[in-house]
């Protein structure tokens, strides 16, 4: 049986992904790790050997993603926030951890409209950056030929790749229950539609779904960090996890 941890895109309500790891920590024991957008920041560090409290710590500093600046992009590719200082974080989180299990991020070819699976070792900060670069918000990156965004894009749950890399169980950290917002609704909703991805999933595959009852915040919340924000939202994973964890360690001991 090989068991992965699955971390959903969602933005900065990626806190409350830290809040549940914090209470499954230990409790689920994961030879495959998966992340996509904010996932994959998340996931990396969890692949790594980052404690939840070191992640927690992380979460709570964030400051880069409260000084975000709007511009007019020199190339389309640039996108209308400055990504600079995600930039930042996201090159010394990658310097900082290395993953100790088979890791996955997914980020999506932009001209294709297609997602793609890359694996550790072949995994860059730039893999990273790509993945939560949601298209016209963040910058895009180019890696090899291609052009390359948010991860979550056409799918906020990779499962798919889960099974990909062997998985036969998953446990997944799932944020969103559904876009934020009718604008994020209507463009997550046609981007869908216009590529030609669908996502399949084995039936043999045990899941375990974990997500918040609805939306954590506004959609101008999951791009602006506060430290209030972070603070709540990793409280709502904690007791939320804390609520049904044994369930949880008990559902993967019986599969």
């Amino acid at each position: 049986m090989k068991t992965a941890l699955l971390f959903s895109a969602g933005g900065l309500y990626g806190a409350w992904q830290v809040g549940v790891w914090q209470e499954l920590h230990g409790r689920i024991d994961a030879t495959i790790v998966v992340g996509a957008s904010i996932g994959a920041l998340n996931g990396w560090a969890v692949a790594g050997g980052c404690s939840p409290a070191e992640l927690e710590e992380r979460w709570l500093n964030l400051t880069a993603m409260s000084r975000l600046r709007w511009r007019v992009p020199r190339s389309p590719l640039k996108g209308f926030l400055d990504s600079s200082g995600i930039e930042k974080e996201i090159r010394e989180l990658c310097a900082s951890y290395s993953p100790r299990v088979d890791f996955g991020v997914v980020a999506t070819d932009t001209l294709r409209m297609r997602p793609r699976l890359f694996r550790w070792p072949d995994v860059t900060w730039r893999h990273l950056a790509a993945s939560v670069g949601m298209i016209a918000i963040f910058e895009q990156y180019r890696i090899g030929p291609r052009v390359y965004s948010d991860g979550g894009l056409l799918s906020a749950v990779p499962l798919w790749v889960a099974a990909e890399m062997g998985a036969t169980r998953a446990l997944v950290i799932d944020l969103l229950p559904r876009p934020p917002g009718n604008v994020a609704r209507v463009f997550v909703g046609a981007m869908r539609m216009l590529s030609p991805f669908r996502a399949h999933v084995p039936d043999g595959i045990k899941v375990v779904r974990l997500t918040p009852p609805g939306l954590l915040g506004s959609p101008l919340q999951s791009l602006y960090w506060t430290r209030p924000n972070a603070q709540a939202w990793i409280r709502a994973g904690h007791d939320q996890a804390s609520a049904i964890k044994h369930s949880i360690a008990n559902c993967f001991e019986r599969q």
